[in-house]
């Protein structure tokens, strides 16, 4: 390192060197010189006075005026003469930050003493806490302050004031601050909270606040959504949550602060307060769906639906609002004895300007629902039960539920509730009157199954017998044809027989009845077919005797007709012959048609003529043959 190097490098040590020495020893020593940076303020410390008051006041450590100890007064950045470094001691203090976002609390080390029940100092004019000797001289506090420093930068005296970084006081989006105030007058009497103070800006001016004599404990006003400048050691804030009022229901305040309203509910209502808003007590106005700004601390919202509200008296099932959780299927003991479970379901409704009436009247839903529909609904169903036996109680399910309907809900009437609709849902009866019942509905099932059968059988019947008479149709209709035919052969030889003798006519007419007879038979007897066994048992035994019957006649017709003419020759013969020679002819005709022997072995005489007396011994014969002597044909001689 050559010579002209080391001068360069002895001049840029040196020289600052120099200075500060000069600083130090000379200028600082003799001139009392204090340079405060920028970014600094300088605290002072006298340590003796040449003249005039040596000590603080008691009680006090910060000097005001001019005493030895700390000094309230500040040096900012800047040059200062005459502060001997043999008589003052300065300590350069960074500025005090207060960033974004937080907020500074101030403890004070000196000052006067707080007033008694007082916990805080109030507010004086010191310029942020940045005149510590004006805090002084204005009747500062010593201890914590009201007032907050905001966010920025500070010459704050340390000797005096310690300053505390807290953060700013957030109220998200839908909730509220409730505040607890730690200062200010104490609540009256009765009072749960301190009535609202006016232009105290969300209690950010604390100050401001107990001037205007703000009570200290629980407050009704509530602060919203927002950052806020609060002082944790002034006003503690519990963040809840808004009241949330949804649709279909409304909120009945029950407030617990306020005047002492005048009641709205009348005479006839007996069960609390109902007062305006505002007042103390149940207030007449609910309110409608919404968010609301409540302290739950002084007030109560009790939600009221204002739809139709659905209770269910069944253990497996519950609604979604949670009032019917603890209720469960009805068990009742029917006049028989039995006892059995029974669900109902009750339907409500509360208009919304009898909301206030039922909860002054129960305080809550739930005890609306445990004090009146309960025991109302359970002990109905109980007593309807005992009135009826099982049996019946299930066929009258209707009719009982109409009836609970219209007792349920004048009951309710009186409680400023509609009953919309009960209605009963399961009934199970116990297992073994239920096996009874099952029972009987087979056998009654069985039995209708029965008689379709029997239905079925007797159609079935009806078709085969249908069947069968379609079958013999072709025979029927045959003998039909044959009757036709034979009716018309007979009258064509009846028409030819009229021309003839009265002989001949007679028997044409006989044959024809005959054949017509024979031909009916013949058809009905088809006819017959088609019937029942029994039937055609009954109707061929018909058909026969017919065609006995007019058998029979047709032969006495025939007979009828042959003895006319026989008569009727007779009678020519007669007048021809005489009637003894005709007697005589007739005689002699008979006895050569049946050889009958003229001499008899015995012989009859009698008187008369030799003609005459042969007569009379054939009439002999006769007469003995009736009084039952017979001759026999063999032996003509003997006689039995």
């Amino acid at each position: 390192m050559d010579t002209q190097e080391i001068v360069k490098w002895s001049l840029i040590i040196g020289i600052p060197l120099f200075l500060l020495l000069f600083y130090k020893f000379i200028l600082r020593v003799f001139f009392g010189l204090v340079i405060v940076p920028e970014d600094r303020i300088g605290l002072i410390t006298k340590k003796f006075v040449l003249f005039g008051q040596q000590e603080l006041p008691e009680g006090r450590i910060i000097a005001t005026k001019g005493e030895a100890g700390f000094q309230a007064q500040t040096l900012p950045p800047g040059v200062y003469f005459w502060k001997w470094i043999w008589q003052y001691s300065v300590t350069f203090q960074p500025f005090v930050v207060i960033p974004t976002g937080k907020i500074g609390l101030v403890l004070a080390k000196d000052g006067a003493e707080l007033e008694t029940g007082r916990i805080l100092g109030r507010k004086v004019e010191c310029d942020s806490f940045q005149d510590a000797e004006a805090f002084l001289h204005n009747g500062g506090r010593k201890g914590r302050q009201t007032a907050i420093i905001a966010p920025g930068s500070y010459r704050i005296n340390t000797f005096l004031f310690d300053v505390e970084l807290t953060d700013m006081t957030m109220i998200p989006d839908n909730a509220v601050g409730v505040v607890t105030t730690a200062e200010g007058k104490p609540l009256e009497e009765g009072q749960i909270a301190g009535k609202i103070i006016e232009g105290h800006n969300k209690f950010q001016d604390a100050d401001l606040f107990l001037q205007n004599e703000g009570l200290k404990g629980l407050q009704e006003q509530v602060i919203l959504a927002g950052s806020y400048f609060l002082n944790p050691w002034f006003a503690r804030i519990e963040m809840v949550k808004m009241t949330e009022i949804p649709i279909g229901h409304v909120g009945v305040v029950i407030s617990y602060v306020g005047i002492e309203g005048v009641d709205l509910s009348g005479v006839e209502f007996k069960h609390g307060n109902i007062v305006t808003k505002g007042s103390k007590g149940v207030w007449a106005e609910p309110l409608g769906p919404g968010k609301y700004p409540i302290n739950p601390y002084i007030m109560k919202v009790e939600m009221v639906p204002t739809t139709n509200l659905v209770l269910n008296w069944a253990s497996a099932r519950s609604e979604s609002h949670q009032l019917d959780k603890n209720l469960s299927t009805i068990t009742v003991r029917s006049k028989d004895g039995f006892p059995f479970n029974l669900d109902v379901s009750q339907i409500i409704h509360i208009p919304t300007t009898e909301a206030p009436k039922v909860i002054a009247r129960f305080g809550n839903m739930n005890n609306l629902v445990s004090q009146v529909l309960e025991p109302t609904i359970g002990n109905y169903f109980r007593n309807s039960a005992q009135d009826s036996d099982v049996i019946a109680f299930l066929g009258t399910r209707k009719e009982r539920q109409q009836s609970a309907k219209e007792h349920i809900g004048k009951v309710l009437d009186q409680y400023n509730v509609y009953g919309v609709d009960t209605l009963i849902g399961d009934i199970v009866p116990p297992e073994s009157l239920m096996k009874t019942l099952t029972d009987r509905k087979l056998a009654e099932e069985q039995k209708i199954t029965y008689e379709t059968e029997k239905k079925a059988q007797e159609t079935r019947q009806t078709l085969e017998k249908e069947t069968a008479i379609a079958e013999i149709q072709k025979e029927i209709v045959k003998a039909d044809q044959g009757v036709l035919i034979a009716e018309r052969i007979a009258d064509a030889s009846v028409k030819k027989a009229t021309g003839d003798a009265n002989s001949v006519r007679l028997q044409a007419n006989a044959e024809a009845d005959r054949l017509k007879l024979l031909a009916s038979g013949e058809a009905e007897k088809t006819r017959l077919l088609a019937r029942a066994d029994a039937e055609k048992i009954e109707w061929l035994a018909k058909a026969e005797a017919e065609k006995i019957s007019l058998t029979g006649n047709a032969e006495a017709e025939k007979i009828l007709a042959i003895g006319k003419s026989n008569a009727e020759s007779y009678k020519l013969s007669v007048e021809a012959m005489g009637g003894d020679n005709f007697t005589q002819l007739k005689v002699i005709e008979s006895i050569a048609a049946e050889k009958v022997k003229i001499m008899p072995d015995v012989l009859i005489g009698g008187g008369g003529d030799s003609a005459n007396g042969g007569i009379s011994g054939l009439l002999g014969l006769q007469l003995l043959e009736k009084l039952g002597k017979k001759v026999s044909s063999e032996d003509p001689k003997k006689t039995d």
